[in-house]
C-alpha cells in the first residue's frame, strides 16, 4: 500500500469512520490533547527531555499512562508537533484498520503525536504483533524496553475483548492471562493496563453521547486482576463472584489455580497468554514449569490459547519461540518419530529499533600502581557527576553489599539523603522496595543503586541514564539494565560502564563491542526436569483419574520434555508409583496409581475407559492439599552457622556460598581466616589458618560470566593479539579508540597485553584456538600454582576445575586447593607434588566427562545440597504438611538421611534428575564435552608455560579475594610485587 494512503480505505474498516489521516488531522488539533499527552514521560516529540519542574514531566510514569483515557485539556505549554499531519507517511495505517472504532479513535488520539518517532502510527513492535494477535497467531515479540511491547501484546486483545463486551458475548470468566516472573511487574501491567481499559470505554461511552462534556470515567466492562501468593483470601473469593477477563498471575500461581477445583473452571475461557520477560523464565526450571501448566491449561481451555511472549534481549529467538508455543501431534512426516512437531508461531524481532550511548570508563590508565583510595574517589566523583547531569540515575552493582555501599558513600561523600536517594533489592522489606519503585515511577529520586532487582518490572519514565559497576557478566544483562534508561519513543539509551577491576577490562570492552554489533547471548533450555514433571503428573492425577498415554502427550507437549523418552517416563513414573524398596520406611509414599482398568465388575473400575486401558490417579486423601501447599520450584535456603572442630562459634555463612566451597578451601569472616572441612545439616565446620582466601565472599552473589560472551572476549582476545604483533601498541590502541571506551580503558589493556606477550609470549593468551597453562614455582609458601586460562564462564571453570582437581588428588595422594573465576581457575599443590596439568587437559575424554564429573560430584556438599532441593520440589521431601512448615535446615537434614538410600536404588528418578542438574545446568557438562572433542581433534591446543611468577593475565587469578571494587579490594601489595616481577624480568630479556 501506498505511504500516503488513509486507513479509511481498509476492508475492515467502517465505512462511516473517519481515515486514520483524518483521526491524526482530528488529534492533532487545537484541543492539545495528544500534544500534551507527548510530555507525559517528560520527552516531548523533538527528542529533548522536559525540565525536572515542568508538570507535563510528571503527569504519567509509563507508556500505558501516557496513554491516559482521560481527557486532557488544552495546553498552551504543549511542546510542537513537528510534522505535518496532512503528508506525513503512514505505512502503518492497515494496523489501525484492524481495531474497532473506538479502540481506533482511541489510539490516535493518545499517540498521535509520536508518529514522526515511530515512522508511523505504531513502534516497530507493535506494528509487527497487532496483526498476527489480531489473526490469533502465536508470536514472540523481541523489542528493547520502552518501544511499546505492553500494548503489542495487548491491543488486538483489548480490542477483541471489547467488542465482545459491546455484544454481550463476555462470561464471567478468564479470556486472557498475563504471567510474568515477578510479582511486582504484574502489579506494574495491572496499573498500566487502567489506561487502555479506561480510555477505550470512554471512547465507547461517547459515541452514545458525543457532545457530553462529562469527564467521569464509565466502567470499563472489561476486568482485569492480579492474584498471586500475596493476594488476599476475601480478594481471592471475590474473584470467583466477580471474575477478571484479564488476570495478572505468576508461574507459580497459575500451577496452583489449575488445581483449584472451582476457578479451574474459569480458566477455559482462555483464549490468550501473554508471557512477559519470557528470558528470564527459559533459562531456569521456572520456566519450565510454566511450560507444563501452559500445556494443561491447553488441554482445559476449549481451544489452543493464542501465546504471545514479550522480551528484550533474548536468544535464540528460534528456540525461545519453540519454547513458548509448545508442540503438538501432526500428521505425515513433519513430526519426530512420535509425531509431535512445534505450533506454529511467528517471530517479531524489533531488537536493535533503539539507538544506544554506551562507554566503558576506568578511573586510572595504571589501576596496579594507582592507589586504591584514589580509584575509589574519582570513581565517586566521576558518579556524582553523572548523577548531577541526569534526571534519574540507576546505578546497578554486582552484589547487593555492593549496591548498600556504593549508596552509603554517596550518601557521606555527597549531598544525598533518603529523600532523593535509596537502595532496592531482594533482601530488603517490601515497604522499602515499594517506597524506591513509587519514587522512580514519580521521577522525585536522583539516583538509586540495585543488584539485580530492577533488571524487570516498573517502568521508569524519568529515567535517563544506568550506570553499571563493573561487569555485568553477558551482553543481555547489559542490554536489559541499560534499557531502563530512556523509556520513550525516540529516546537514546545512555549507558555507561565502570571497569575498577583491572581483569574486567578486556570483558567489558568486548561486551560493549559486541552489543553495539547487535549480539546477545544465548538462553540455555533445561531438558527434561524430572521434579518439575512429578509435580504436574500428580497435579494431573490429582484432578481426575486419566489414561496413562494422556499423561505422557501433555509431558511431550511442553518443549522441555519434548525428548522425554520412554525411559525417562517409566522412571518417573516408578518414583510416583513407590516403585522402590525402602521409600515407605523412610516416610517417602507414592503419589499415583498407574494400573490397567477393570473389567465392569472389578474394585476400581472406570466406565468412561475402555477395559484394560491403562489408568493414573491419586494416592491419599491429602493430595490435593499436598499439592497446594508444597507446588513452585524457588527453593528456600538458609544461614549455616560456623563453628570451628573444638566448637568454638565463628559467625555465618550462606548456604549458596557453601556451594562453592570444597575441603580446604579458605574463606574470610569476621576479619579472620578459616579453612572449610565439612559441613553437617546446618552447620559448618571450619579451621583457622593464615593461608589467603581462595573464593572470595561475593562469588556466590554474582551471576557467573555467560558461555557465549566468554567466546566473544576469545575473540577479541585474538584480535587484539594480531594487531599487536602486526603493529605494536601503538596499532591496539588506534583500533581500541575505535570503540566506545575510556582513554584509560584504551591505555591500560594495550599495557596489560603488551606486558604479558612481552613477558610470556603470545601463546601465554587463551583464544578461540588455544588454552593457555601457566606453571607457577612458588618457593616462599611452598606451593606448585597451576594457572588455567580457560575463558569459557565460571560454570564450566567450575566442572573442569573438578575434574582436574580429582585426576591430580588420584596421581598425587595430595588434595589441590582450588579457585574458580569466570576466566580460568587455579589448583595449587605442595612444591613435591609433580603432576601434568597440561596432560590432564589434553587427555579429557569427551566420552566419559560427564560420567568422570558425576564421580567426582559424589560426597561433596553441591551435591547435598541439590538433592535437598530436588527432593523438595519432587515432593519426596514435603516444605508444609499437616500444618508445619519444615524449615530449609530442616529440609537439608531430611535429605542427608535420604541420599545415601537415593544413591543405592536402581535408577531413582530424583538422584537422575539432581545429577543431571548438577550437570547440565549447573557445571556446564555440554560445553565441557565440546571443548574435549576440539582438544582431542586437535582443534584446540593447550599450551603451557612455567614462569617464576604469575603473568598479567594470571594476576586475578593469584590473588583471588574480593575484586569488587565498590567494596575496595585489599589485595594491591600483592598486585605491585607481581608487577615488579614481571617488568624486572622483561627489562633483563
Amino acid at each position: 500500500m501506498s505511504e500516503l494512503t488513509d486507513s479509511g480505505s481498509g476492508a475492515s474498516a467502517d465505512a462511516a469512520e473517519p481515515s486514520a489521516r483524518a483521526l491524526l488531522r482530528e488529534a492533532l488539533a487545537g484541543d492539545g490533547e495528544a500534544q500534551s499527552a507527548s510530555g507525559s514521560e517528560g520527552q516531548s516529540p523533538s527528542g529533548n527531555r522536559a525540565s525536572p519542574g515542568d508538570s507535563r514531566t510528571q503527569s504519567g510514569d509509563s507508556e500505558a499512562q501516557r496513554a491516559s483515557g482521560s481527557r486532557a485539556k488544552p495546553d498552551d505549554d504543549a511542546p510542537a508537533v513537528e510534522f505535518d499531519p496532512e503528508t506525513v507517511p503512514l505505512p502503518d495505517a492497515d494496523v489501525l484498520d484492524r481495531l474497532s472504532p473506538p479502540v481506533r479513535r482511541w489510539w490516535v488520539s493518545r499517540f498521535a503525536a509520536y508518529v514522526g518517532e515511530n515512522g508511523g502510527l505504531f513502534t516497530p513492535p507493535q506494528r509487527g504483533a497487532i496483526p498476527r494477535v489480531d489473526d490469533g497467531e502465536n508470536c514472540l515479540v523481541a523489542a528493547p524496553t520502552g518501544s511499546g511491547k505492553t500494548l503489542a501484546a495487548f491491543t488486538a486483545v483489548l480490542d477483541d475483548l471489547f467488542a465482545r463486551e459491546g455484544a454481550g458475548e463476555l462470561e464471567n470468566s478468564v479470556y486472557c492471562l498475563y504471567v510474568s516472573p515477578l510479582k511486582s511487574l504484574a502489579n506494574d501491567i495491572e496499573r498500566n493496563l487502567e489506561a487502555p481499559l479506561d480510555g477505550i470505554a470512554a471512547e465507547i461511552a461517547a459515541e452514545g453521547e458525543p457532545d457530553s462534556d462529562d469527564d467521569s470515567h464509565p466502567d470499563p466492562g472489561v476486568r482485569q486482576a492480579i492474584r498471586h501468593g500475596d493476594t488476599s483470601e476475601a480478594d481471592r473469593r471475590a474473584m470467583l463472584e466477580e471474575t477478571p477477563h484479564v488476570l495478572n498471575t505468576t508461574p507459580e500461581t497459575l500451577a496452583i489455580l489449575l488445581n483449584a477445583p472451582r476457578f479451574r473452571e474459569k480458566l477455559r475461557t482462555v483464549e490468550y497468554v501473554v508471557v512477559d520477560e519470557i528470558h528470564a523464565l527459559a533459562g531456569n526450571k521456572r520456566g519450565t514449569h510454566l511450560s507444563m501448566s501452559l500445556e494443561r491449561l491447553t488441554e482445559l481451555a476449549e481451544g489452543s490459547p493464542t501465546r504471545i511472549g514479550c522480551s528484550a534481549t533474548v536468544e535464540p529467538l528460534d528456540e525461545v519461540a519453540d519454547f513458548l508455543v509448545g508442540r503438538e501431534r501432526v500428521a505425515g512426516e513433519v513430526g519426530d518419530a512420535d509425531g509431535f512437531a512445534p505450533r506454529d508461531r511467528e517471530i517479531v524481532d524489533a531488537r536493535f529499533g533503539r539507538e544506544f550511548d554506551l562507554q566503558l570508563r576506568t578511573p586510572a590508565a595504571d589501576p596496579i600502581h594507582t592507589d586504591d583510595s584514589v580509584v575509589t574517589d574519582r570513581f565517586y566523583d566521576a558518579l556524582h557527576e553523572l548523577i548531577s547531569d541526569h534526571e534519574n540515575t540507576l546505578v546497578f552493582a554486582n552484589s547487593r553489599s555492593g549496591a548498600e555501599r556504593t549508596l552509603r558513600e554517596l550518601r557521606e561523600r555527597f549531598d544525598y539523603d533518603e529523600s532523593d536517594s535509596g537502595c532496592h533489592h531482594g533482601s530488603l522489606g517490601e515497604t522499602q522496595r515499594t517506597r524506591i519503585e513509587e519514587g522512580l515511577k514519580a521521577g522525585t529520586l536522583d539516583v538509586v543503586t540495585t543488584s539485580t532487582s530492577l533488571e524487570l518490572g516498573i517502568d521508569m519514565p524519568h529515567l535517563d541514564l544506568v550506570v553499571q559497576v563493573g561487569s555485568p557478566k553477558s551482553v543481555a544483562a547489559l542490554l536489559q539494565r541499560v534499557g531502563r534508561a530512556g523509556h520513550s519513543p525516540g529516546e537514546t539509551v545512555e549507558g555507561r560502564v565502570f571497569a575498577l577491576d583491572r581483569d574486567e577490562l578486556v570483558e567489558c570492552a568486548a561486551m560493549l563491542s559486541r552489543a553495539e554489533e547487535g549480539f546477545v547471548d544465548g538462553v540455555s533450555i533445561p531438558e527434561g526436569a524430572a521434579d518439575v514433571a512429578a509435580q504436574h503428573v500428580y497435579g494431573m492425577a490429582i484432578n481426575r483419574v486419566r489414561p496413562d498415554r494422556e499423561v505422557r502427550e501433555v509431558l511431550r507437549r511442553a518443549h522441555p520434555y519434548h525428548e522425554f523418552g520412554t525411559d525417562e517416563y517409566e522412571r518417573l513414573m516408578r518414583y510416583l508409583t513407590g516403585d522402590h524398596e525402602g521409600l515407605a520406611e523412610r516416610n517417602v509414599y507414592p503419589k499415583v496409581w498407574r494400573d490397567a482398568n477393570d473389567p465392569p465388575d472389578g474394585q476400581h473400575h472406570h466406565e468412561e475407559y475402555p477395559v484394560g486401558e491403562t489408568l493414573v490417579g491419586k494416592r491419599g486423601r491429602l493430595a490435593r492439599v499436598i499439592y497446594m501447599t508444597n507446588v513452585g520450584t524457588i527453593p528456600d535456603s538458609f544461614g549455616c552457622d560456623v563453628v570451628t572442630r573444638d566448637g568454638e562459634p565463628v559467625g555465618t555463612l550462606d548456604e549458596n556460598y557453601l556451594d562453592t566451597l570444597a575441603p580446604g578451601d579458605v574463606f574470610a569472616l569476621g576479619g579472620e581466616r578459616f579453612a572449610f572441612r565439612y559441613r553437617r545439616g546446618s552447620k559448618v565446620y571450619a579451621d583457622r589458618t593464615d593461608e589467603r582466601p581462595t573464593v572470595p565472599m561475593w562469588y556466590a552473589e554474582r551471576l557467573p560470566l555467560s558461555g557465549d560472551l566468554a567466546a566473544e572476549v576469545l575473540a577479541f582476545q585474538a584480535d587484539l593479539l594480531d594487531r599487536l604483533e602486526r603493529g605494536g601498541p601503538p596499532a591496539v590502541r588506534a583500533w581500541l579508540r575505535e570503540l566506545p571506551i575510556d582513554g584509560n580503558s584504551v591505555r591500560a589493556i594495550t599495557r596489560t597485553y603488551d606486558e604479558q606477550v612481552a613477558y610470556a609470549g603470545a601463546e601465554s593468551v587463551s583464544t578461540p584456538s588455544r588454552l593457555a597453562v601457566e606453571e607457577v614455582l612458588d618457593r616462599d609458601a611452598y606451593k606448585r600454582r597451576f594457572h588455567v586460562h580457560a575463558t569459557y564462564g565460571r560454570r564450566f571453570n567450575e566442572g573442569l576445575s573438578r575434574l582436574v582437581a580429582a585426576e591430580c588428588a588420584a596421581r598425587t595422594d595430595a588434595e589441590p586447593t582450588v579457585a574458580v573465576a569466570d576466566r580460568g581457575f587455579s589448583l595449587a599443590l605442595p612444591l613435591n607434588r609433580k603432576v601434568d596439568v597440561t596432560g590432564i587437559l589434553r587427555d579429557l575424554d569427551p566420552e566419559t566427562v560427564g560420567e568422570d564429573l558425576r564421580v567426582a560430584l559424589r560426597g561433596t556438599d553441591l551435591l547435598q545440597r541439590y538433592f535437598r532441593i530436588d527432593a523438595t520440589r519432587s515432593l519426596m521431601i514435603l516444605k508444609r504438611y499437616k500444618g508445619y512448615e519444615k524449615s530449609a535446615a530442616e529440609q537439608q537434614v531430611s535429605a542427608e538421611t535420604l541420599l545415601s538410600l537415593a544413591e543405592g536404588l536402581d535408577d531413582f528418578a530424583v538422584i537422575e534428575e539432581t545429577y543431571r542438574e548438577l550437570l547440565e545446568d549447573r557445571l556446564d557438562a555440554p560445553r565441557l564435552r565440546a571443548v574435549a572433542e576440539r582438544i582431542a581433534a586437535g582443534d584446540l591446543g593447550v599450551v603451557d608455560r612455567t614462569v617464576d611468577s604469575p603473568t598479567p593475565l594470571a594476576f586475578g587469578l593469584a590473588t583471588l579475594v574480593d575484586s569488587d571494587a565498590v567494596l575496595a579490594g585489599d589485595e594491591s601489595t600483592a598486585l605491585r610485587e607481581f608487577h615488579a616481577r614481571v617488568r624486572a624480568a622483561i627489562d633483563d630479556s
